[in-house]
């Protein structure tokens, strides 16, 4: 886990006033509630794609007017979280996680280097674009929402799109079409005249923190009687947003997609903030705190510490994520 400075210079009173003024000041921002985050004009997020895949996305994801780059990112990090050797029990295969006979009559060349190869990204991920539109026009004349339906064919196949009328009732391509329009706006660039909004419920969250502060920390801990009421640090993130009804990913490396991305100038309290081992892939991501202001973080850091005040400026720090209602 990784080590950080203690916040020093704080006593008890100082301390408790400085709570005080964090969960007013969250309160106001939430408050002044805007707007949705956008579409981000078909740019992706910085570093929510692996560096070495950034642009191949950007380019297929405008493959067809049904598809998005940002639609694109968060279905291949469905399918296979940018693993590119990855077989799935019903031996879906690579990047993309196509099926072999899908990939016979779908995979293309797109490197042309001769081979449409499965297991390379560079024929993948444009098999995937190419593939999801051509699976948006087998089911153009479904009744409901377009990209649902292009999403849950690929799930499930066109033809049960098409005999259900739309999103077939099956529990796992429900949940697939689900998690990818809910991780979509993660991988979307905010456009810079479309400031991203306060989340209301962002002022429970920090309370909820706030109150397990100097509590001995547990690797995996989700502060369950049984543990003690201890957490680690996604354990202590994912219990703060549950506290206010909302519900993140367990995992520091998943809650990275669970909203859209401020800049460092613009961090609420509230906000998840990351820190990783490689700051241009967001697979190396190792630890997240709640942001709570002046450069600060609530945070769990690691066995033998207990929860505490944090700063976030440190070689590791990766971004941050504002968790979406």
């Amino acid at each position: 886990m990784r080590r950080v400075l203690l916040f020093a210079g704080l006593g008890f009173a100082g301390l408790a006033c400085f709570m005080a003024l964090l969960v007013v000041g969250v309160y106001s921002a939430g408050a002044g509630l805007l707007g949705g985050a956008g579409s981000g004009d078909g740019q992706l997020a910085r570093n929510t794609v692996p560096e070495e895949y950034a642009l191949m996305v950007q380019e297929w994801g405008n493959y067809c007017e049904t598809l998005s780059p940002a639609l694109l990112a968060a279905q291949i990090n469905q399918e296979s979280g940018w693993q590119a050797d990855v077989v799935s029990h019903a031996d879906a295969q690579g990047i993309a996680q196509f099926i072999p006979s899908t990939w016979q009559t779908h995979g293309i060349d797109a490197n042309g280097d001769g081979e449409a190869n499965v297991w390379d990204p560079e024929d993948a991920i444009p098999s995937a674009a190419v593939y999801d539109c051509t699976l948006a026009d087998y089911v153009a004349d479904v009744p409901g929402d377009p990209v649902d339906n292009m999403l849950a064919a690929y799930n499930a196949g066109p033809y049960a799109v098409i005999e259900a009328g739309g999103v077939p009732n099956i529990t796992e391509t429900q949940n697939y079409v689900r998690i990818i329009r809910e991780a979509e706006a993660s991988f979307a660039a905010v456009p810079a005249d479309q400031p991203l909004p306060p989340l209301e419920q962002a002022a429970g969250a920090v309370h909820f923190a706030q109150e397990k502060l100097g509590t001995p920390y547990l690797w995996g801990g989700d502060g369950t009687p049984e543990e003690g009421g201890r957490f680690d640090c996604s354990g202590l993130t994912k219990a703060a947003y549950e506290s206010v009804g909302i519900t993140i990913p367990r995992v520091a490396n998943d809650q990275w997609n669970a909203g859209p991305h401020p800049d460092r100038d613009e961090l609420l309290p509230g906000d998840l903030v990351f820190f990783a081992y490689d700051l241009n892939d967001p697979r190396s991501i190792h630890h997240v705190g709640l942001y709570v202001g002046g450069g600060y973080m609530i945070n769990a850091p690691y066995t033998g510490a207990v929860i505490r005040f944090d700063p976030i400026d440190s070689p590791d720090y990766f971004g941050a994520t504002r968790p979406t209602a």
